[in-house]
């Protein structure tokens, strides 16, 4: 019997994680039918999806791509929304059974929420959500039996590792980290470091943003916060280790010394299309980018330095001072990377800035969704404050 395919729809479907988990579709015809596409500005990628899946509903964040994007769909019969609510509204479209969250930054917490709320089942590809809101996200999915799959490629293998045991049975997590561009640069010419060296990272290609966290390992602190929620654990049961050929994409460790790895290629088709079809493993995920362990001739691991990656130190300060502090973090750090590529801010401020505001906040304990906002809008306002020139604008990634 042929099944019913599963309604997705994916809000940053022009991005990197979009255009995969397109890719991952295309791989199984029939599995999926796409009902929803959504993007920030880039409308001539949007509007050739939106042509090829005949989807229900489109959006365009930026209100000012709205004509560009009817001009270019003059023929589509389906909803054009337009507007920064817009994602909300596509978030709980009714057909929709799976959203995936793939826009990057404190704007993908909202419609998150929203799709929680309708009974809409997540993949999430976006760490602020959790970052900022997984003390509101978290619980209120709980509340509404909603799943969240988690598509990032370490928590995707965290997520896979922990079905060989129970929750109770949890030493601890050990999730890898590339060690970015600057694994073996000399700290004294930190300083120095141009944006385009940090945007020059030695295994993936992403957004501007994320590239830069990598460099900095801000998206491991991200990360360390994001397992916290996810996984039900706490600070201490999370360890980072440097692993520069990014085979082993996390790890779990049991109360009995067992360790159990997950290991792939550098492709995020693998944990995107587990996210859309787990617990089931379908043949032609990878395609020609399948593990191939005869030419991994070795798997380096090393602790992090902390001269090297303060950022990590930021997260679990921040997670000691509670919710709102790590709704800081991110936005600190969303504004303080544009502020380096814009040149007005070295390389070594970026996690400086970070730290002089965690110090500046006053956390509020037990927050709901509108005191995440506030510390999020003030911690953007504290950093902008602090930088030379105009203030920083967010920072785009094309995820």
């Amino acid at each position: 019997m042929t099944p019913i395919p599963l309604q997705i729809g994916i809000l940053g479907s022009t991005g990197s994680i979009g255009q995969n988990t397109l890719r991952v579709i295309d791989r199984f015809p029939g599995r999926f039918r796409v009902t929803a596409l959504a993007a920030s500005r880039n409308v001539d990628e949007l509007a050739p999806q939106v042509r090829k899946y005949h989807p229900e509903v489109v959006a365009v964040v930026d209100a000012t791509h709205g004509d560009a994007l009817r001009a270019q769909l003059g023929d589509y019969s389906g909803r054009i929304l337009i507007g920064a609510d817009s994602l909300c509204e596509i978030a709980a479209w009714p057909s929709i059974q799976t959203l995936v969250v793939a826009v990057v930054g404190f704007a993908g917490a909202a419609p998150t929420l929203a799709a929680i709320d309708a009974g809409k089942n997540i993949a999430l590809a976006n760490k602020e959500t959790l970052v900022a809101a997984g003390a509101v996200v978290m619980p209120r999915a709980r509340q509404r039996s909603v799943t969240i799959a988690p598509i990032d490629s370490e928590h995707s293998a965290i997520w896979q590792c922990l079905r060989a045991g129970a929750h109770q049975e949890v030493r601890r997590i050990i999730l890898t980290a590339s060690g970015g561009p600057f694994r073996n640069r000399p700290l004294e010419t930190f300083a120095t470091i141009t944006p385009a060296e940090a945007l020059d990272h030695p295994t993936w290609r992403m957004g501007p943003r994320i590239t830069i966290d990598s460099a900095t390992m801000m998206n491991k602190a991200f990360e360390i916060i994001e397992a916290t929620w996810l996984f039900d654990l706490t600070p201490d049961q999370i360890d980072v280790v440097i692993h520069p050929q990014s085979v082993v994409h996390s790890m779990v460790e049991y109360q009995d010394g067992s360790v159990i790895a997950q290991l792939g290629s550098p492709d995020m088709t693998l944990p995107i299309a587990y996210a859309l079809l787990a617990p089931e493993r379908p043949k032609g995920v990878t395609g020609p980018q399948a593990l191939d362990l005869s030419r991994a001739n070795t798997l380096d691991f090393a602790p992090p330095d902390p001269a090297r990656y303060p950022a990590l130190d930021l997260a679990r300060r921040a997670l000691a001072m509670g919710p709102t502090a790590c709704a800081v973090l991110n936005a600190a750090d969303e504004i303080a990377v544009a502020a380096f590529l814009d040149g007005r801010l070295p390389f070594t401020g970026i996690v400086d800035q970070i730290g002089k505001t965690l110090t500046a906040h006053k956390p509020v304990s037990d927050p709901n969704f509108e005191d995440i906002v506030a510390a999020d809008q003030w911690a953007r306002d504290y950093v902008s404050g602090h930088l030379p020139g105009t203030p920083a604008k967010a920072v785009a990634s094309t995820r």
